[in-house]
């Protein structure tokens, strides 16, 4: 079996944390999973963003977003609705 260096796995777990995390607190539990006190030791040990994944996210800036927040819509119809039962 080959050799891996420690920090390759750690390197591997951070690249996930960037794709799974949706908040800055999120973030920081995943960090702190790593063993690391302050978020951006992993930020500055593991954060660099390759050239071709940059130049998405980039490009990605300029489209319109979708609500963040998963359900908002549901969430909105379900007050409106209860609020509607209310009048009657």
């Amino acid at each position: 079996m080959p050799y891996f260096h420690p920090h390759s796995l750690r390197k591997t777990l951070a690249r996930l944390a960037e794709q799974v995390c949706k908040t800055p607190e999120e973030f920081k539990a995943w960090s702190q999973n790593l063993g690391h006190e302050q978020v951006l030791t992993t930020f500055l040990s593991y954060g660099s963003v390759a050239t071709d994944r940059q130049g998405a996210i980039i490009r990605g800036l300029g489209e319109t977003r979708k609500s963040e927040q998963p359900g908002a819509e549901e969430f909105a119809e379900v007050v409106a609705r209860k609020l509607r039962e209310l009048v009657k």
